[in-house]
Parts: C-alpha cells; sequence; structure tokens
C-alpha cells in the first residue's frame, strides 16, 4: 500500500472547508511561504505544532486531525 502525502490529505481537508465557506486562507493563518511550498513541493510537511494549530481552526474532527497527523508522519 502506498504512503498518503501529507499535502493530498490537507487538500482534501482544505479544500473541502474553503468550498463550503468553514475557512478561508486568511483564517488559517498559514504563512504564504508555506502554503506555496504546500503546492509545489511534492514532499513538503508542516511541523506538528503548525498541523494542530491548524486542525482546530479547519474545526478537523478528531479523527481527520488523526488522519494528517499520521499523513505527516508517513512522509516525513
Amino acid at each position: 500500500m502506498s504512503e498518503t502525502k501529507f499535502k493530498h490529505v490537507f487538500f482534501r481537508f482544505y479544500d473541502r472547508k474553503i468550498a463550503a465557506g468553514e475557512i478561508t486562507f486568511s483564517g488559517l493563518a498559514l504563512s504564504k511561504a508555506d502554503f506555496v511550498r504546500l503546492c509545489s513541493e511534492e514532499d513538503f510537511v508542516l511541523d506538528e505544532e503548525t498541523i494542530l494549530r491548524i486542525s482546530e481552526v479547519m474545526r478537523l474532527t478528531e479523527e481527520e486531525k488523526r488522519e494528517l497527523l499520521d499523513a505527516a508522519a508517513s512522509s516525513r
């Protein structure tokens, strides 16, 4: 089974929340530099502190947060 890349999991949640109007990019408080790296670098992974913070801002469920953290761990 192939690893799930962090960026794919992140953007699945992010795109859904943006489309639903639940979050905005500026409200996420993610630096533009990190966002660009997520978009352009296949193996870029946010640090755990940032992942936990944006999970709260995006109001991810515990299961979604765990999926994001697991994807980060397997992508490092």
